[in-house]
């Protein structure tokens, strides 16, 4: 999903009053009552519409409210609503899910076969305009349905009976199973849908919950909100922490006083603040199947189509410096879009990032002679030689997005001759506009895994992608993810070797430029255990619980 899914850099805004709460303490002590556990979060909910929600935040609130098919369980994919987690038939084409007859929505009307289908027809049905609808692509007639070619009553996926599901592919999805952990292919309540329109999933009273917790007072753009224990749940039983409470919080030390001030149990800190408290004994950093990097406008400005700029504005960037004097929150270089730890070859159980070309890690080592070079190389292929160039790097304004944004602009400036760059540090919601409608020369950008699959971020950047809003466009590229979504979707070898060579083209061509892997520094109070980081980028809070 598009979960750039709001990876917003560094944590976000409080109320001046709970600031002036904080005055220093250990931290130690349990922010709520024994049996509630608070979180600051990176920015509000933008939706609750799984067809419409594209960033972590509202993943997050899904994941805690909802439930689809399958849950990860650690690394492991374990059934939800339906009963087993099941192996296709007809050569990888069908699938069919039995559903928990026990399964239960909040009202306490039963969770049925036609819920999914609903709800996966709106995901695919171009009036609804999800982002996330090409996921679908590869189900039968997802693709004719959102070009309009078919009637979204088409889609592969009907209702047996009221609790059998079945779900009919036109090739085979080698990581189908970890799509069903997905919040897009959530079910959905229609009665609940179809009486608030346009406002479903814009506030609390909106909807109906199938998952551990419910939404309790949620107002759309609410800085805070609290979920309660979802009494209906068919797991019910093996949820332990009766509520979960979320704190927006802007401000690295803001976070800090909270936490110390035991208004927050568990936060996210960074810079500065994570520097200060990298020794204490409640800090721990956390690596995320999530990157951040930075796309170049070509369709705005031409200049960036060549592949030594491109080249060279990697170059000037000295990793290491950002990620440890920058952020300071356990973030890592990175060479490639497609972070390590994260998927790993069927045949030699090597991690992805080790086989690739040596050419990637060349292009993103700081070498800034080499950049200089590459850059006037470019200008005269070009016919820019002697030119200056003033464009605008637009960023999240978090006090952390502003220092790492300044930091680039000074490389950038100091390597590269005639660039001047200018900032623009913007709500992460206004970023994401500008960038979907391409107003912006160079933008720092971000994606979380949705699944543990090289897909996932490689998918993004083929020729006419939705999120490839720097248009860099490569025919070889888009032939290897093709093949490996076809021909070789049922062959593993093979299809590894084609997202191996998709991901060596664009790191040789730096059509997007790797900056670092995410990684999160974290004051958690020693009382909360069970913390439960998917793959997909979302705890599984129904682990949680509280150390008497």
């Amino acid at each position: 999903m598009r979960r750039e899914k709001g990876l917003v850099l560094g944590v976000t805004t409080v109320a001046i009053t709970l600031l002036l709460a904080a005055c220093g303490s250990s931290g130690s002590k349990n922010a709520g009552s024994t049996d509630t556990v608070s979180f600051s979060t990176t920015d509000v909910i933008s939706t609750m519409d799984p067809a419409l929600n594209t960033d972590v935040i509202g993943a997050q609130a899904l994941t805690d409210t909802m439930e689809g098919l399958y849950r990860y369980e650690g690394k492991t994919i374990k059934p939800a609503i339906a009963t087993k987690v099941v192996k296709p038939t007809n050569n990888g084409l069908t699938y069919t899910f039995p559903l928990r007859k026990d399964a239960k929505w909040s009202n306490g009307k039963a969770v049925t076969a036609e819920d999914f289908v609903y709800a996966w027809r709106r995901v695919v049905d171009p009036k609804v305009g999800s982002q996330y609808a090409y996921i679908y692509e590869g189900i039968e007639n997802a693709a004719a349905i959102t070009s309009g070619k078919q009637p979204v009553s088409s889609l592969g996926v009907v209702a047996k009976d009221k609790h059998t599901l079945q779900v009919t592919l036109e090739k085979p999805i080698p990581y189908f199973s970890q799509l069903m952990t997905s919040s897009t292919f959530f079910p959905v309540y229609p009665d609940a849908v179809k009486k608030a329109g346009k406002s479903y999933g814009t506030n609390a009273k909106t909807l109906v919950f199938n998952g551990p917790y419910k939404l309790s007072g949620w107002n759309g753009p609410d800085s805070a909100w609290k979920e309660v224990k979802n009494t209906n749940y068919w797991n019910a039983k093996a949820v332990k922490v009766k509520t979960l409470k979320y704190q927006v919080v802007k401000d690295p030390s803001t976070a800090l006083n909270l936490f110390q001030s035991n208004k927050l149990d568990r936060t996210n800190i960074s810079g500065d603040t994570a520097k200060q408290m990298k020794n204490d004994s409640h800090y721990s950093t956390q690596q995320q199947a999530a990157t951040f990097y930075m796309q170049v406008n070509q369709a705005k400005n031409p200049i960036f189509k060549n592949a030594k700029i491109r080249q060279a504005i990697s170059m000037t960037i000295n990793r290491k410096e950002l990620v440890n004097q920058v952020l300071g929150d356990g973030s890592a270089p990175v060479a490639s879009l497609t972070p390590k730890g994260m998927s790993f070859d069927p045949t030699t159980k090597k991690d992805f990032t080790s086989e690739l070309n040596a050419e990637g890690k060349k292009n993103t080592t700081y070498n800034p002679k080499e950049a200089t070079k590459l850059w006037k190389e470019g200008l005269a292929e070009t016919g820019q030689t002697g030119k200056t160039f003033n464009y605008t790097l637009l960023g999240d304004d978090t006090d952390t997005a502003k220092k790492q944004a300044e930091y680039l602009q000074d490389t950038l400036e100091k390597n590269l001759p005639g660039l001047k760059v200018t900032l623009a540090n913007v709500p992460f919601k206004t970023r994401l506009t500008r960038s979907d409608n391409g107003d912006f020369d160079m933008v720092v950008s971000a994606w979380n895994a949705d699944f543990p699959d090289p897909i996932t971020f490689l998918d993004l950047f083929v020729t006419g992608g939705d999120n490839n809003n720097g248009k860099w466009s490569n025919p070889e590229f888009d032939a290897q993810i093709k093949a490996s979504k076809t021909e070789n979707a049922n062959n593993d070898k093979a299809r590894w070797q084609n997202l191996i060579k998709a991901q060596d083209i664009m790191n040789k061509e730096s059509g997007v430029i790797p900056l670092y892997q995410s990684g999160r520094a974290y004051l958690t109070n020693s009382s909360v255990k069970g913390l439960d980081y998917g793959p997909s980028g979302n705890y599984n809070n129904v682990s949680l619980y509280l150390k008497k």
